[in-house]
């Protein structure tokens, strides 16, 4: 196994995991676990990465905020209210949560373009894939970036199916608490409730997957948060749904396993059969790899990361001037062999030119999350 330039693959086994989540609540008639299909693995980042990944996060939301991503990749809604400003970063494609000044209606636009997934953001799904968090037959190509003040929240609500299932969320800075219920509505501002309701913590560097009933029959809402907070959700497009001209991150292409096509689930189940998804899609976790939170497990490696893990946007010069050091004292040989790719390396992100230079703002005020049905939880219609 290759390790990736960003992230390493050593740290494994220090993953937990739990996957036996149960809360009954009644649906037609039968009592349902509507918790189904969740995943929990606790340590996925170490802390050194966590800390990359949030600096990296907040260099790209300085970018955002200065109109150096594309169009609408960054949103940053006013804050008027309790509850209300998350700041979000859409990577891969534009998903449009209501109908916008374009006539466009909920759903990923095709003919809109969004910055690509960030090199450190594609070595993430690497990790989440060949450490098995992820099923092959399901390699996410987009992602919603949202970036919590204190106080800000993400209404009650189900994930839209222009994306497929599993998808996941990733937690930074802080912990967080996650509410999922069938009948979640608004008691207020940030806050939510509804009876049958039931949380599960998300610690930093946890990562939370979303399948079967936990993904399409219970909806999802984070209160009003109590610190700082970033969390990165990982989805695949439906492949009638991609972006024109759209191309998956070079880091990803290969990961995808023969395997049946992913069944976007349409009824509520009581369980999975053993070594299958609740979509039907082989998803084979290993104990020995992934002890259950709690477990014990094999003496741990400690990371090991040769390279940086993120350089901020700003070093572009340093590295130019290490390079041309390096050049200086290169053979003849080794400067003929030197190709033009090699004399600069790859910024975070692709920038893109907004236009005028300024990004454009959707506002959240009105509508529940980036990607989400309402809270009603109706699917918008397919086009």
């Amino acid at each position: 196994m290759s390790s990736s330039p960003l992230l390493s693959d050593d740290g494994v086994s220090r993953v937990r995991r739990k996957k036996d989540f149960s809360h009954m609540d009644r649906l037609d008639g039968r009592a349902v676990n509507i918790l189904q299909g969740l995943e929990l693995h606790t340590a996925v980042f170490s802390p050194e990465e966590q800390r990359a990944i949030v600096a990296a996060v907040l260099d790209l939301q300085d970018r955002g905020r200065r109109g150096h991503l594309r169009e609408r990749t960054y949103s940053e809604p006013r804050k008027w209210m309790r509850g209300k400003g998350r700041a979000t970063i859409q990577f891969g494609c534009c998903y449009n949560y209501a109908v916008d000044r374009d006539g466009n209606p909920p759903g990923i636009v095709r003919d809109s373009a969004v910055d690509p997934l960030p090199p450190l953001l594609a070595a993430m799904v690497r990790r989440l894939v060949l450490w098995r968090v992820l099923p092959r037959a399901c390699v996410p190509d987009s992602c919603i970036v949202n970036i919590y003040d204190v106080d800000d929240c993400i209404p009650p609500h189900v994930d839209s199916h222009d994306f497929l299932r599993p998808f996941c969320t990733a937690s930074f800075l802080a912990d967080c608490d996650i509410l999922f219920g069938r009948t979640l509505k608004v008691l207020g501002p940030g806050e939510f409730g509804g009876a049958g309701s039931t949380s599960i913590n998300l610690p930093a560097g946890s990562v939370l997957v979303l399948n079967g009933n936990g993904a399409d029959v219970a909806k999802h809402c984070v209160p009003a948060v109590p610190a700082k907070r970033i969390s990165i959700t990982f989805r695949k497009m439906d492949a009638g749904k991609v972006p024109f001209g759209f191309t998956p991150h070079a880091m990803l292409q290969n990961l995808s396993a023969a395997a049946p096509p992913v069944v976007r689930p349409g009824t509520a189940s009581t369980g999975a059969a053993e070594g299958k998804s609740p979509g039907g899609v082989p998803f084979s976790l290993s104990t020995d790899e992934f002890p259950s939170l709690g477990g014990s497990s094999p003496a741990m490696r400690p990371a090991t990361v040769t390279t940086p893990l993120y350089r901020p946007h700003n070093t572009e010069a340093a590295d130019q001037q290490s390079q041309s050091a390096a050049a200086r004292a290169a053979t003849p040989k080794q400067q003929q062999a030197a190709t033009p790719q090699n004399k600069n390396h790859a910024a975070p992100v692709t920038a893109g030119q907004s236009a005028g230079g300024v990004p454009f703002g959707l506002s959240t005020d009105e509508f529940p999350a980036l990607g989400a049905l309402p809270a009603s939880g109706r699917r918008p219609g397919r086009r």
